[in-house]
């Protein structure tokens, strides 16, 4: 049995997330609070499996309590969130400081609307009791890398053009282990798919950017894929590549409307591969599902390499563990070592 904290100021939540989620035979719901100070004492006292938590509360708010409790009693925490500009860049500042995935509760207006968020809750819900309870102990404040390094390696292994990023749960911390570490100067694209709601994929480019040498931004349909540039594709919107000429440009479309995923990582690794054939480095993150591994299968079929993040750095073992149980990764490499990894690569 899933044993779950909810902690929310609105009355009306509290009841809509317990109704929720014990419509699950397998999620018991032991308790509730109604402000952060409340939610950090019942956190320890209870030892939940799951918290879910609110990123605006009265007295103490979602962000103070989140450090506490990482601090005194460490849990996986889920936060509901909005997909307001102050409300989507608390949230990555959650993820930053140790909860582990977030629900977009910005479109509720009432108790139909809410229970449409109700099977995705309890996936995650799921998801999160399945983390081991070290690395759960081990999502202290994750400091942002320091200063990039200065040049590029000597080494060069295979030439990639391009540079191919999928991730979901966890995927915004495992993105700042890497994005400010590639130097300037650097000879590829990076092309970023998050599993976000849309609203925050936005947020997330700028915040990556303000850390990094290189310039990161939300894509754009039609701008030119070039060298030293990192695109966060937007969420809701599957991206592509397409070229004419000497030139690659960005595509964004709504196909195919089919895919669990808008953006979905193996549409644009696919499409990628297309394009860029043997040029082409594939990397799965952390993350629930198994989006990734036709895509990396499409870009090893053409030539390219494929890394999936290991078991032991991963938040969530899922899209990295799929597509090493499908045989379409050439290695497993911890996060902390990644960055590396990507500029020996290209």
């Amino acid at each position: 049995m899933i044993r779950v904290l909810i902690i929310d100021d609105s009355t009306f939540v509290r009841q809509a997330l317990t109704r929720m989620l014990a419509s699950d035979p397998g999620i018991e719901v032991v308790g509730s609070a109604s402000d952060g100070n409340e939610g950090h004492e019942k956190a320890c006292a209870l030892r939940p499996d799951v918290i879910t938590l609110d990123v605006k509360m009265p007295k103490m708010d979602g962000l103070e309590a989140l450090r506490r409790i990482m601090k005194d009693c460490p849990a996986p925490v889920l936060l509901l969130s909005s997909h307001t500009s102050e409300g989507a860049a608390v949230t990555l500042r959650g993820l930053e400081i140790g909860a582990m995935d977030f629900v977009d509760k910005s479109s509720v207006q009432g108790h139909m609307s809410l229970l449409e968020l109700a099977e995705e809750l309890k996936a995650k819900v799921r998801a999160l009791a399945s983390v081991p309870k070290e690395r759960v102990a081990a999502l202290q404040p994750r400091p942002w890398p320091e200063t990039p390094p200065a040049r590029l390696p000597a080494r060069v292994s295979h030439g990639a053009e391009v540079v191919v990023i999928g991730t979901s749960t966890g995927g915004p911390p495992a993105l700042q282990a890497i994005i400010p570490r590639l130097p300037e100067g650097f000879p590829s694209a990076v092309l970023i798919v998050q599993h976000m709601p849309i609203g925050f994929t936005r947020s997330l480019a700028e915040r990556l950017d303000s850390r990094s040498v290189l310039n990161v931004r939300e894509a754009e349909d039609g701008e030119t894929v070039a060298a030293g540039s990192v695109l966060v594709a937007p969420a809701g919107r599957h991206m592509k590549v397409r070229r004419r000429g000497r030139e690659t440009r960005v595509w964004l479309d709504d196909e195919p409307r089919s895919a669990l995923h808008r953006p979905s990582i193996d549409v644009l690794m696919a499409s990628v591969a297309r394009v860029y054939g043997a040029k082409v480095l594939g990397v799965v993150l952390t993350g629930m599902g198994s989006d990734g591994v036709l895509g990396l299968r499409a870009i090893r079929e053409a030539g390219g390499r494929a890394l999936a993040e290991s078991e032991a750095t991963s938040i969530i073992y899922g899209m990295p563990k799929a597509a090493v149980e499908a045989g379409v990764v050439d290695e497993s490499i911890p996060l902390d070592r990644m960055a590396d990894e990507i500029l020996a690569a290209v």
